[in-house]
């Protein structure tokens, strides 16, 4: 008894006009959808919940039910009134190429099987190495599933090239302020909590130089191995840049590798003012960045660079019985070398085709306007009786918090205040506006690197909070 998936030619095509018709009205209506469409798992579970079925059901019918129950009229993260977490704009070329990706289901991990996959690669990588000063003949990378994942990819490499099999006595440093993702890859590599020093930040959330020198020396002093650290070029919070070259001259003095972290802030390397902040970013061993944060890729697309490529083929390199056929010359790479998957999916051709089509100079000027936008977001509050600055405007993201000048609200108050405008915001479906923490305050947070976002939405959405706001102390009284 035979099986097969396919459909008629005919059938294929119809159903993939449709599809492709529904992603095109979604870009070009996005600004008419909710943002948000809140549920709970009560609720999607009598949606879906279910055994998988026996026999199938015809293609249009499944198709309509997941337009209607899973797509449905939110934009998600790609929303121009999505100002929380990192915010996914993608771009319509990209998805495209993804499909293609997909649709053609090519194998993106060995040269032998698909040359032109590997190419478009190692070509978007030394893109990338350009913009980012890396050395492109001998630098290297890889795509990966997001900041996470390269993370994982640069710490596991910087471990096995500065300490080899033993790792017992290597310490690694990070700052209160860096992302999660690093704390979770430095345990799944099997360090101990007494290897991991968290440093704390100064009052503008970066780095302490003299905290980290005062830290390095100490253990030194106690026969232990620094070996690495991780800066971050725009923390998740608030969009600081550690100071770069500073942490540049201590690692090559103390000969630690130096990771840097611009899993969101990278990208601002496209901005005249973004690559100021980024100054000595060109200067680490490893750098993660996340095309489908601020380089406008659909998800899932990260990266991770390093000065010299043989680093990571010396890290993850193996040679099974299975594979000895597939291996070529030097230049020929084979990806699964450079990291952790055998499989990978065709990241690279999103990337290659969106730069290709729109050309380098849209994504500049739409990071420029990212931070122009933000900057002047920040004006417009200091300019405010209701709002206050809790951190400034910081490549595109920015804090704040509703305190008005002429009421004397404890930090308490102020605190319940702003995390219950944040609930109401949330409620409506408006927007995505969450809070964070800093310096113990609950405070709202904005990042703004949707190209999409106007400043019009931006001042309808404080007014929407300060309706919010008056509700709140009007019925608090």
């Amino acid at each position: 008894m035979s099986a097969h998936f396919d459909l008629s030619k005919e059938e294929m095509k119809s159903y993939g006009y449709k599809i492709v018709d529904l992603i095109a009205e979604h870009w070009g209506n996005i600004e008419s959808k909710k943002p948000l469409l809140k549920a709970s798992r009560e609720e999607m579970d009598d949606i879906f919940l279910q055994e998988a079925p026996e026999e199938g059901m015809p293609a249009e019918e499944v198709l309509n039910f997941v337009m209607k129950n899973v797509i449905a009229d939110s934009a998600g993260m790609s929303h121009p009134k999505v100002y929380s977490f990192v915010p996914g704009p993608s771009n319509f070329i990209s998805a495209m190429a993804d499909g293609l990706a997909s649709g053609f289901n090519i194998f993106s991990s060995i040269w032998m099987i698909s040359p032109s996959a590997a190419e478009l690669e190692i070509v978007t990588m030394n893109w990338l190495l350009k913009m980012f000063n890396f050395p492109i003949q001998k630098g290297g990378g890889i795509f990966t599933s997001g900041g996470s994942m390269a993370n994982l990819t640069a710490l596991a490499t910087a471990r096995r090239i500065k300490c080899g099999d033993d790792f017992s006595k290597a310490v690694i440093y990070l700052s209160d302020q860096a992302h999660s993702s690093n704390i979770k890859a430095i345990r799944v590599l099997g360090f101990k909590k007494e290897q991991i020093r968290v440093l704390p930040t100064d009052l503008e959330f970066r780095i302490s130089i003299n905290k980290l020198k005062n830290a390095i020396a100490k253990d030194k002093l106690e026969g232990l191995q620094p070996f690495c650290f991780i800066a971050s070029a725009g923390t998740t919070n608030t969009g600081t840049v550690d100071p770069l070259d500073a942490i540049a001259d201590i690692c090559e003095e103390e000969e630690i590798w130096m990771h840097v972290d611009g899993a969101y802030g990278g990208a601002a390397i496209l901005s005249e003012k973004g690559a100021r902040e980024l100054k000595g970013i060109e200067r680490a061993d490893s750098l993660t960045v996340d095309p489908h944060k601020w380089f406008y890729q659909p998800y899932e697309i990260g990266c991770l660079l390093v000065k010299d490529a043989s680093w990571l083929s010396n890290t993850f390199s193996e040679k099974p019985e299975y594979l000895r056929d597939i291996e070529g010359n030097e230049s020929e790479i084979n990806f699964y070398d450079y990291g952790i998957q055998l499989t990978r999916r065709f990241r690279a051709l999103k990337f290659y085709m969106s730069i290709k089509t729109y050309g380098l100079n849209t994504f500049k000027k739409a990071v420029s306007y990212n931070i122009d936008l933000a900057d002047k977001v920040e004006k417009m509050l200091r300019k405010s009786k209701n709002w206050e600055i809790i951190s400034p405007a910081t490549l595109a993201v920015i804090n704040f918090r509703y305190n008005p000048i002429h009421l004397d609200l404890t930090e308490k108050e102020l605190d319940v205040l702003n995390q219950k405008i944040s609930d109401k915001v949330m409620d409506s479906g408006e927007a995505l506006l969450v809070t964070t923490i800093l310096n113990k305050q609950v405070v709202l947070r904005m990042c703004l690197i949707n190209p999409k976002t106007t400043f019009e939405d931006v001042r309808g959405t404080f007014l929407l909070c300060n309706s919010y706001a008056e509700k709140i102390l009007s019925e608090g009284k």
